[in-house]
C-alpha cells in the first residue's frame, strides 16, 4: 500500500527545502532537512534521491563514510543513477579505495561518454592507482635491501646505514609501504634493531614503529602486542633525551591509533572489523604510572612519562562526558605524579628529576583537575593532595616537611585551587617561613621558591607580605650563595609588583624596583652562573618589568635581551613563561580597561583609588620599546619559543607569546620583518590551539599580515589554506569591529587567489557571516565585507547563492552600486559586473529587484570615476548580450545617449577601457535591430 499523501508533501517540501540550504551552503541545515524527509517517505525511488542529495551533503562536510552509505543506498534502488555513483566514487577515493572509486566512475562514463567531469575523473584516478601499484611492487626488495645493509655486522659504511635508516622511516609514512614492512617480517627485524644497543639503530627502529602505528588500529595492537608496553617502557626510561623521546611518540602513535580507531585502514567491500582496545589503553596507562616512581627511570624517561599522559588521559574536548580515564588515573596514580613534582635530588631517596620534570607534573596534575566535572570529584583530589602533603610532613623527619614544601609548589603551579587548600594545613606556611633562615643552603631554596609561589595567591598574600618581605630582604643582603640571593629577589620582586601597572600603587620606595631590576640583569648575563638559576632572573624581571622605567631600562640593555633570548631559545623551557610575560610587559599586550571620565571625577570626588598611567607607558614608549625589540632579535626568539613541545608551552605561555606578536605587526611597516623572521608561520599554530583570547590574538595578527603582505609569499605552499579558519573565527559576532574588519580585509585577498582557497573558505562557513557584515551600520565594515563578497562572487557556489529566489541578496548588492559611499559602489558594482558576466539569467533579476534600476546604472556609467564608469558599462554589455527585451529598455532611456558620449573619449588613456565597453554596447545594439549602423556611427563620430 502507498504512502498517505500528506506524508509524501512533508517529505517533498523538506526535500526541496534541503536543496535551497545546499545551494545557500548551509550544508547542516539540509542535512538535518534530508534526514527528517527520509523519516517521512516510504517511496523507494524518493529515498534514493534524497539518500543520493545527503550524500553530496556529506561530502560537503567531510564525513566520507556516511556519504559512500547514503549513495549506496541511491545505487541499491537505481544502478544507473549517474549522481549517486559519481557521489560514491568522490567519497571512496577520500577512504583510500581507489580501485572501487574507478569501477563506480568508469560506470558513469558508460552512461555518460561524452561527460568531461567524468573523464578527467577517470584519468586522475587512474594515475593514483598505477602510482600506488608502482610503490607496492617496487617496496619489496627495498624493504629487505634495506634490514639486511642495517643489520649486516660486516657491513662498516655508516652512511649506508644512515641512508638506509632514514629510508626505512620515511617509507613507514606510506600506507603502502607501512603495510609492506609490516607484512616482511618487520617487527622482529626493528627489534633486532633496538636490540643492538646502538643509539643510532635504536632511534631508527623507533621512528619506524612510529610510521607503522600511526592511524592504523590493527596494526598498532599487533606491534603493542609482539614489542610489549613493558619493552617500549624500558626503551623510554633511557637516559637517553632523543630515545626516550621517540620511544614516547611510538606509545602516543599507538595510543591514538587504539583509542580513535582506523583512519586509514585497507577495507574490502566490507567495514573493518572493529576491535576494542580499552584493555590495552588501560594497560599502557599503569605501565607509564609505574614509570613515575621507579627509582631505575631516568630524569628524560620520567619527563616522557608525564609528557605522554597529559596528551592522551584527559578528555580532548569537554563535549565529551566521560572522563572516566582522568578518574582512575587520579585514584591510582596521584600520589605517584605529587612524588615527582615533590622530588629533591639534594635528599636522599628522591627521584631523578629536572626543573622541567616537575614543571611537567605540575601541568600534568593542573589538567587532570581542569578535566574535573562536579564538586565531589574535585573534593576527591583535593583529600588526596592533602593526605600525600601531611604524611611527608608529618611522618619522615625534616627531608619529609621539605619534599612536603616542594609538592605544595608543584602544586601551586598547577591547580593552584589544590595548591592553597595545601598551604592551609597546619604547621605549613609557618614551616616556609622558619626555613627562610635554615643554615642549610637546600632548605632556603626550597622554603623562599615555596614562599614566591605563595605570594601570588590572596589568601596568603597579607601574611607573606607581613612576615616575609623582611626575611627575604634579609636574606637578599646577607647570603652569599647567588642561587639563594637570586630566590629571594625574585620574592622581592613578586612582592613589590603588587599595583601591576598602576603608577601610583608601589610597595616599595621609589627607585628600589630599578635597583632589583638592575641587579637582575646582572645576574642574567653573568654565564658564569647555572641557566636553572638564571631563569630566576627572568621571573624577577617579569614582575618588575610593570615598572615603566624598568621597561626602558631593559630594552636598552642588549646584552640583557640577547641573554634572555638565549634561555628562552635553550632546552630548559621552565623559563618560557617568564620570558612571554616579561615581553607582554614591555610592549604593554596586557589587557588595559579604559576607564569612563565621568566615573573617573565620581572617584575623585568620593576620595577613592584611581589608577595612574605611568608618562613612559603612553604610546609613543611602547612603539619606541617594540622597535627595540625587533631589532633585539625578539621575533626569533618567539619563533623558537613556539615550536618547543614542551608541557611548559603551556596555553597560558601561548596567549602570551600571541599579545606580543600582535603588538610586533602593529605597524605596516614591521610585518615583513616578522614573516621574513618565521613569524607568520609561528602564529598558525598559536591561532589555533589554546586560550580563546590566544587564538583570537594570533588570528588578528595573521589578519594584519594577510591585509599588508601577499599572503602568498608571507604563508607559502599548503600553509596559506591554514590561515582560513583562524581569520574566519574574527567574524563572530562575540569579536570586536576591529577584529571583523581586519578579517574581512584579510579574506578579501586570500579570496582573490584562487578557487581552492574560496573553496576552503566557504567550507569554513565563512559566507553567511560575510553576507551579515555586509548589513553592517558601520561604513568600513559594511565596504569591506561586500569587497569580500566581491571576490568570492568568483566561486560557483557564492554565485548559486545569488541565483536563489526569494532571496534579497541580489538586490542589496544592485542597491549598493547606488549608494554614496565610492568604495561601497565600486565593490557592489564590480560583484554585479561578475555575476551577470558568469549568471547571465541575473541580467533580467536586475529589472525586477528594483525601480529606480536604471537609475542607478545611469548613475555609475555618469560617475567621475573611470573604474565606477567601466564597471557600469560591463553591467549594462552583459544585461544587453543576455535579454533583448531588457536591451530594449536600456536604447530605449537614457543610456543611449550616455554610452554614445563615453564611446567618444578615446583621446584619454585612461579613458579608453570606457569608451571601448560603450562602444560594444553600442555595436550590441545594432547587432539585434536596436539602432542603425549609420545612428551608432554618427554618435560615435569618426
Amino acid at each position: 500500500m502507498g504512502e498517505s499523501s500528506p506524508e509524501k508533501a512533508n517529505s517533498e517540501s523538506l526535500r526541496e527545502e534541503g536543496n535551497k540550504h545546499f545551494k545557500a551552503g548551509d550544508y547542516e541545515a539540509a542535512l538535518s532537512c534530508y534526514t527528517k524527509a527520509i523519516s517521512l517517505t516510504s517511496d523507494k525511488a524518493d529515498k534514493a534521491i534524497i539518500h543520493r542529495n545527503r550524500s553530496a551533503c556529506y561530502l560537503k562536510l567531510d564525513d566520507f563514510t556516511k556519504a559512500e552509505e547514503d549513495a549506496s543506498k541511491a545505487i541499491e534502488v537505481d544502478g544507473g543513477d549517474v549522481k549517486a555513483l559519481f557521489r560514491r566514487s568522490q567519497a571512496l577515493e577520500k577512504l583510500g579505495r581507489v580501485d572501487q572509486a574507478i569501477i563506480d566512475l568508469r560506470r558513469c562514463l558508460a552512461l555518460e561518454p561524452k561527460n568531461k567531469v567524468f573523464q578527467e575523473a577517470v584519468r586522475n584516478l587512474g594515475i593514483h592507482a598505477q602510482e600506488k601499484v608502482r610503490i607496492l611492487s617496487s617496496t619489496d626488495s627495498r624493504v629487505d635491501q634495506m634490514f639486511q645493509i642495517l643489520l649486516d655486522p660486516e657491513e662498516k659504511d655508516a652512511d649506508k646505514k644512515q641512508k638506509a635508516a632514514q629510508n626505512l622511516i620515511v617509507l613507514a609514512r606510506e600506507d603502502a609501504g607501512a603495510e609492506k614492512i609490516f607484512q616482511s617480517d618487520g617487527i622482529r627485524l626493528l627489534l633486532r634493531m633496538m636490540d643492538t644497543k646502538k643509539a643510532d639503530m635504536i632511534l631508527a627502529a623507533l621512528r619506524t614503529l612510529v610510521g607503522l602505528c600511526t592511524g592504523h588500529q590493527s596494526r598498532a595492537m599487533a606491534i603493542l602486542s609482539a614489542v610489549g608496553i613493558e619493552k617500549l617502557c624500558a626503551v623510554m626510561s633511557m637516559d637517553d633525551e632523543q630515545i626516550s623521546v621517540a620511544a614516547c611518540s611510538v606509545l602516543q602513535a599507538m595510543f591514538d591509533s587504539l583509542k580513535e580507531g582506523t583512519k586509514k585502514d585497507f577495507r574490502g567491500k566490507e567495514a573493518a572489523i572493529v576491535l576494542d582496545p580499552s584493555r590495552e589503553l588501560r594497560s599502557v596507562i599503569h605501565n607509564l604510572l609505574e614509570m613515575l616512581t621507579r627509582p631505575s627511570v631516568s630524569a628524560h624517561g620520567r619527563e616522557s612519562a608525564l609528557n605522554l599522559l597529559m596528551k592522551v588521559v584527559p578528555r580532548k574536548s569537554f563535549r565529551d562526558p566521560d572522563n572516566g580515564m582522568t578518574l582512575w588515573v587520579i585514584d591510582t596514580g596521584l600520589k605517584k605524579i605529587l612524588e615527582v613534582g615533590g622530588s629533591i635530588l639534594e635528599v636522599p631517596g628522591s627521584l631523578s628529576v629536572t626543573e622541567s620534570t616537575r614543571m611537567s607534573a605540575s601541568v600534568l596534575l593542573n589538567k587532570l583537575f581542569d578535566d574535573l566535572k562536579c564538586e565531589a570529584e574535585r573534593e576527591n583530589f583535593h583529600k588526596l593532595c592533602e593526605d600525600h602533603v601531611r604524611s611527608l610532613f608529618e611522618g619522615h623527619g625534616m627531608d619529609g616537611k621539605l619534599r612536603s614544601m616542594q609538592t605544595v609548589s608543584c602544586l601551586l603551579q598547577g591547580p593552584s585551587e589544590a595548591g592553597n587548600r595545601t598551604l592551609e594545613l597546619t604547621g605549613i606556611m609557618e614551616s616556609i617561613i622558619s626555613l627562610c633562615a635554615s643554615e642549610r643552603e637546600i632548605d632556603q631554596q626550597v622554603a623562599v621558591e615555596a614562599l614566591i609561589h605563595a605570594a601570588g595567591k590572596a589568601k596568603r598574600a597579607s601574611f607573606i607580605t607581613a612576615n616575609g618581605v623582611a626575611l627575604l630582604k634579609d636574606i637578599y643582603k646577607k647570603n652569599e650563595n647567588d642561587a639563594i640571593r637570586i630566590r629571594a629577589l625574585v620574592g622581592l620582586c613578586k612582592l613589590g609588583s603588587a599595583g601591576g601597572t598602576d603608577f601610583s600603587m608601589k610597595q616599595f620606595a621609589e627607585g628600589s624596583t630599578i635597583k632589583l631590576a638592575k641587579q637582575c640583569r646582572k645576574w642574567l648575563c653573568n654565564e658564569t652562573i647555572q641557566a636553572s638559576t638564571r631563569r630566576w632572573a627572568v621571573e624577577g624581571l617579569a614582575y618588575l618589568t610593570f615598572d615603566a622605567d624598568v621597561k626602558e631600562e631593559f630594552v636598552e640593555d642588549k646584552a640583557a635581551l640577547q641573554a634572555m633570548f638565549t634561555l628562552a631559545k635553550s632546552q630548559d623551557k621552565t623559563v618560557l613563561f617568564a620570558v612571554a610575560s616579561t615581553l607582554v610587559n614591555c610592549t604593554n599586550s596586557y589587557d588595559r580597561e579604559e576607564i569612563d571620565p565621568q566615573m573617573l571625577e565620581l572617584a575623585k570626588y568620593a576620595k577613592q583609588h584611581v589608577p595612574e598611567e605611568h608618562p613612559k607607558d603612553k604610546k609613543e614608549f611602547v612603539e619606541t620599546r617594540v622597535r627595540k625589540l625587533l631589532a633585539a632579535g625578539v621575533v626569533s626568539a618567539l619563533v623558537c619559543m613556539v615550536k618547543s613541545e614542551s608541557p611548559a608551552l603551556t596555553d597560558s605561555s601561548r596567549e602570551l607569546i600571541s599579545r606580543v606578536f600582535l603588538a610586533l605587526v602593529d605597524k605596516a611597516e614591521d610585518r615583513g620583518n616578522v614573516v621574513a623572521q618565521g613569524g607568520g608561520k609561528a602564529l598558525i599554530p598559536l591561532a589555533l590551539e589554546g586560550t580563546d583570547i590566544g587564538k583570537t590574538k594570533a588570528a588578528q595578527a595573521l589578519a594584519k599580515i594577510s591585509i599588508t603582505s601577499n599572503p602568498e609569499i608571507a604563508f607559502p605552499g599548503e600553509r596559506i589554506y591554514e590561515v582560513v579558519r583562524p581569520l574566519v573565527s574574527l567574524l563572530h559576532l562575540n569579536r570586536t569591529g576591529l577584529q571583523n574588519f581586519e578579517a574581512l580585509m584579510a579574506l578579501t585577498n586570500l579570496a582573490g587567489i584562487s578557487e581552492r582557497l574560496r573553496s576552503k573558505i566557504i567550507n569554513e562557513k565563512a559566507v553567511p557571516m560575510i553576507e551579515g557584515y555586509m548589513f553592517e551600520e558601520h561604513e568600513m565594515i559594511r565596504v569591506s565585507a561586500t569587497e569580500c563578497m566581491c571576490n568570492m562572487a568568483m566561486s560557483k557556489e557564492v554565485q548559486d547563492m545569488f541565483l536563489v529566489e526569494g532571496s534579497d541578496r541580489f538586490k542589496l548588492m544592485v542597491l549598493y552600486c547606488g549608494e554614496d559611499d565610492e568604495r561601497l559602489r565600486r565593490a557592489a558594482s564590480g560583484t554585479l559586473a561578475m555575476l551577470t558576466s558568469l549568471q547571465p539569467k541575473l541580467c533580467t533579476r536586475i529589472t525586477q529587484v528594483t525601480v529606480h534600476w536604471l537609475e542607478i546604472l545611469q548613475a555609475l556609467l555618469l560617475s567621475d570615476n573611470i573604474d565606477l564608469q567601466h564597471r557600469g558599462g560591463v553591467i549594462v554589455l552583459n544585461m544587453m548580450t543576455a535579454d533583448k527585451e531588457v536591451a530594449e529598455k536600456l536604447m530605449e532611456s537614457e543610456m543611449l545617449e550616455i554610452l554614445s558620449v563615453l564611446a567618444k573619449n578615446e583621446e584619454e588613456e585612461k579613458k579608453r577601457s570606457v569608451a571601448r565597453v560603450a562602444k560594444e554596447c553600442l555595436a550590441k545594439a545594432v547587432e539585434i535591430g536596436l539602432i542603425k549602423p549609420t545612428e551608432s556611427a554618427e554618435r560615435e563620430g569618426p
